[in-house]
């Protein structure tokens, strides 16, 4: 976790039997989609609504996560959603990744976010939502 990041979210999801692969753990792929699904919901908690038909909007332009130890089904996972100081058009994102009721960190990852206008396709200032992070967030 980065240093001055601010927790911003925290959800939980149900692993689903067909979240497993072939090792009987959480493919690699899903963790990043339980990122994905609480950055969503943050958004929406948020406010704005996470469509292509809306004229700004968030794009991932990097994302990355370190598997630590396996998660297995069944199982209930907490994700802890961080955020770092939003810049003019993007801010940088960090995830921890619980199993509930264990309180070892299973996986960790990041993101950056960048606000696109999804009609140029060229970056957007942050909403001034989202630039209050740091005012508002709770850490």
């Amino acid at each position: 976790m980065k240093e001055g990041a601010k927790l911003i979210y925290t959800t939980r999801m149900a692993v689903r039997w067909g979240d497993m692969d072939a090792y009987g753990h959480v493919n690699n792929t899903v963790y990043f989609r339980y990122f994905e699904q609480a950055r969503c919901e943050w958004l929406e908690q948020m406010g704005f609504r996470v469509s292509p038909e809306e004229p700004t909007g968030p794009v991932i332009i990097n994302a990355s996560c370190t598997f630590l130890s396996p998660v297995n089904y069944p199982a209930t996972v907490v994700i802890k959603m961080y955020a770092g100081e939003p810049g003019r058009t993007s801010v940088m994102t960090w995830y921890e990744l619980f199993v509930e009721g264990d309180d070892k960190l299973y996986a960790e990852g990041a993101a950056k976010t960048v606000w696109m206008d999804m009609r140029s396709g060229k970056s957007a200032p942050l909403p001034d939502a989202v630039r209050a992070l740091f005012d508002n967030a709770a850490g």
